[in-house]
């Protein structure tokens, strides 16, 4: 299974035998898995969804939205959670105006999934952990 690594990028190979809560990176040693979301820039963005075999799901957001800073505890708990089986990331939409962009961010936070360099599912607003946990649940399968 290939991971990209939540600090440099690089896209590791982790057995399938081996416990990937465990792995650590082979360029940057740190660990594959933190249980916390991960920032991503627009080249770390086009690694993690064209090269995770597991889902990505990616927080739009900003520092200055509301909705968005009452969201983040239950984003980062959700990822503690579900993690190692699927990446969490998060996108400042105002430091890549560019990923926004292109994908039609229009109103935040808005939460999207990719699986196999796909957008499979999308929803805007802030949601607690109990709702955005299920609607990962029944989209990642």
């Amino acid at each position: 299974m290939q991971i990209v690594c939540p600090h440099c990028a690089a896209v590791n190979r982790v057995p399938n035998d081996k416990p990937a809560e465990k792995a650590k990176c082979g360029a940057c040693k740190n660990a594959l898995f933190t249980g916390k979301p991960s920032e991503a820039t627009a080249q770390s963005f086009a690694t993690h969804i064209g090269r995770n075999d597991i889902p990505v799901v990616v927080d739009f957001w900003a520092a200055w939205c509301g909705p968005c800073r009452a969201m983040a505890p239950a984003y980062e708990r959700v990822a503690g959670e579900l993690e190692p089986g699927v990446r969490f990331l998060k996108v400042d939409t105002d430091a890549e105006q560019q990923l926004s962009a292109q994908y039609n961010i229009r109103s935040i936070p808005t939460v999207m999934m990719f699986k196999g360099g796909r957008m499979v599912a999308q929803r805007a607003g802030a949601s607690d952990a109990q709702s955005l946990r299920a609607w990962i649940q029944q989209n990642a399968g």
